[in-house]
């Protein structure tokens, strides 16, 4: 049985996945990389200041994460655009507000928290900035515009072989699981 997180390339269309699979998407490479930030600021952060480190890692994972999330999360099939990165950063700094915010907090009432401690603070507010970031680039960011068609990825479409003799309204034996291969791979051969 096929996995329900993988779309095919010619049913991918924007924001058109279950919400239940792009929020597993979304959870999965978007909480990876949190994670991993979660790793790294602390790391810059005996280097420089605290919040200059978040700053940094959150500009990094935020173009990552706006690339991974128009490709695979919202099934897309393409690379995001510069609107796209835009709108993301606009979600990412409120993100960056509410990390540094609940850290400098911590430092405030807490004055020399350990790292356990810091690390359980940063992803607690990443995950409720996520939520919100889920919502914001679901809803807003890649969504299915009326005035805008929907685009795929790669995928060349073809009329079957015999629409003018089976009277165009028969799909042929051989192309009904979807595209023939071969027609595909002798499209791409040919381009």
């Amino acid at each position: 049985m096929p996995s329900p997180l993988i779309q095919k390339p010619e049913t991918a269309t924007p924001a058109a996945l279950n919400p239940v699979v792009a929020f597993l998407r979304f959870v999965m490479l978007g909480g990876g990389v949190g994670v991993l930030s979660g790793l790294v600021v602390p790391l810059l952060a005996t280097a420089l200041p605290w919040a200059v480190s978040n700053a940094l890692v959150t500009a990094a994972s935020t173009l990552l994460c706006t690339e991974l999330h128009a490709r695979f999360t919202f099934g897309t099939g393409r690379r995001a655009g510069w609107r796209e990165h835009w709108q993301s950063a606009g979600s990412a700094t409120a993100a960056y507000l509410a990390t540094t915010g609940a850290v400098c907090v911590l430092h405030l009432t807490q004055p020399a928290p350990g790292i356990l401690t810091e690390q359980i603070v940063y992803l607690s507010a990443s995950a409720l900035a996520g939520l919100g970031r889920f919502a914001l680039l679901r809803l807003y960011v890649f969504a299915v515009r009326r005035d805008q068609p929907a685009r795929t990825a790669g995928v060349v479409q073809f009329e079957p072989r015999c629409a003018s003799v089976c009277g165009g309204g028969v799909t042929p034996p051989w192309d009904r699981g979807g595209l023939d291969e071969r027609r595909v791979v002798a499209a791409r051969l040919s381009a």
